[in-house]
């Protein structure tokens, strides 16, 4: 079974920086795209960043210039540097990770997986 844990949010202020962890437990060999989402309050869940196996990435234009996202493959672990928050930054973040292979497997399995989201608050 497919599990994620995000650890690394809270409370900073604008200007400041956080980093998120996620790390992947199960029995996996590899994985396509891990990636962050978040979710604000009365809004729709939207992407932050991806990155794929082989450390292609991609962001939001929103984030562009001042989050990274890198992952370990041999850990199954994601990370996304946070900097120059802003208060639009706000929201509840989420790991995610897409087209999972497990060992003696060439498909990829169809479902997503998620964690269970952690807050990340900008304010002063």
């Amino acid at each position: 079974q497919v599990q994620l844990v995000e650890s690394g949010g809270g409370l900073v202020q604008p200007g400041g920086s956080l980093r998120l962890s996620c790390a992947v437990s199960g029995s996996i060999s590899t994985i396509n795209s891990l990636g962050w989402y978040r979710q604000a309050p009365g809004k729709q869940r939207e992407l932050v960043a991806t990155i794929t196996s082989g450390f292609v990435r991609n962001y939001a234009d929103s984030v562009k210039g001042r989050f990274t996202i890198s992952r370990d493959n041999a850990k199954l672990t994601v990370a996304l540097q946070m900097n120059r928050l802003k208060p639009e930054d706000t929201a509840v973040y989420y790991c995610n990770a897409d087209g999972v292979y497990y060992p003696g497997s060439w498909l990829a399995d169809e479902n997503t997986y998620w964690g269970q989201g952690t807050q990340v608050t900008v304010s002063s």
